[in-house]
């Protein structure tokens, strides 16, 4: 039985996607259960759990035997690292006397340990932590998700705009979150001792040009960046919704970007899903179902 954290978001629903088109058995954890249905629906089981809840976090946990682990992201109109350290150490505690033969732990490009790295830091320290649970783990590090500009749909459709805080040259690895699901359901699939640190980009890096332009062509109008000044950051954050802390955690994993102190690998897996498929299929996905 695989267990997975974080199944109704984009990486997760991959992951559970990818196993259960395969015929393996899935148990999806869940707060809500009605998210879940499809799932249900498709034959994995629907575990309703919540994340801060060790003991029963545990006991989901003991039906299975591999565990994809995603740290839920924190809503962005709170103290997102409080509340993301507050999630994994419950996730960490519950993971004692689990009987879990392997972990799949989904992480980012610039996870370090520092302070002012905002969550990246949250990130890293749950690498760390898996290193003490003596369980057989391997570790995702994803480039920069190409669904964090779903949510500029909307105003390049009304604005022909798109809003960035990197410049509209600024070129960076990005990737599907479709094709991260895939691969770390792979991992989980592999022998108990295979094991490592694995990064996962796009078939190119991008900018945000790029995306406006992707936008563009998908919406059959113009669509431009619009850049954020770094003085901007913060209050441009706050007004879409973010606390001070979530802003000073975001402006500061900019920076880390912007200023490219992070890892990367000189052969990371490759995903064949271009900036241009993805916000075309996003764009058909929203029309069918205007509701997501």
């Amino acid at each position: 039985m695989y267990i997975i954290l974080g199944a109704t978001g984009h990486v997760g629903s991959a992951v559970a996607e990818t196993l259960l088109g395969r015929g393996e058995a899935v148990t999806v954890v869940t707060r809500d259960a009605e998210k879940a249905e499809k799932f249900r629906q498709k034959g994995a089981v629907v575990a309703v759990a919540d994340v801060h809840d060790v003991e029963s976090l545990r006991r989901v946990f003991r039906t299975g035997t591999r565990l994809f682990l995603l740290n839920p992201p924190a809503l962005p109109d709170t103290d997102t690292i409080e509340e993301e350290r507050r999630s994994l150490a419950s996730i960490i505690a519950a993971l004692e006397g689990s009987g879990l033969q392997k972990i799949v732990g989904l992480s980012t490009y610039g996870a370090h340990d520092g302070e002012g790295v905002g969550d990246l830091g949250v990130l890293y320290e749950m690498e760390q932590k898996l290193s003490g649970t003596h369980i057989p783990f391997s570790i995702v590090r994803a480039a920069y998700y190409m669904s964090n500009w779903d949510g500029f749909l909307q105003t390049a459709e009304s604005e022909g705009k798109i809003y960035s805080l990197y410049p509209a040259d600024f070129a960076l690895p990005m990737v599907a979150p479709e094709e991260i699901g895939k691969f770390a359901a792979e991992l989980l699939t592999e022998p108990v001792e295979r094991t490592g640190l694995y990064y996962i980009e796009g078939p190119d890096e991008y900018t945000p040009a790029d995306v406006a332009d992707a936008f563009a062509h998908a919406l059959a109008k113009p669509v431009e960046v619009e850049v954020i000044p770094r003085t901007e950051w913060i209050p441009f954050l706050k007004n879409s919704g973010f606390s001070q802390k979530a802003a000073e955690s975001m402006a500061a994993m900019t920076d880390v970007t912007l200023e490219e102190k992070y890892e990367v690998s000189d052969s990371p897996m490759r995903g064949e899903i271009s900036i241009h498929h993805y916000v075309k299929q996003m764009l058909k996905a929203a029309v069918s179902n205007p509701a997501l």
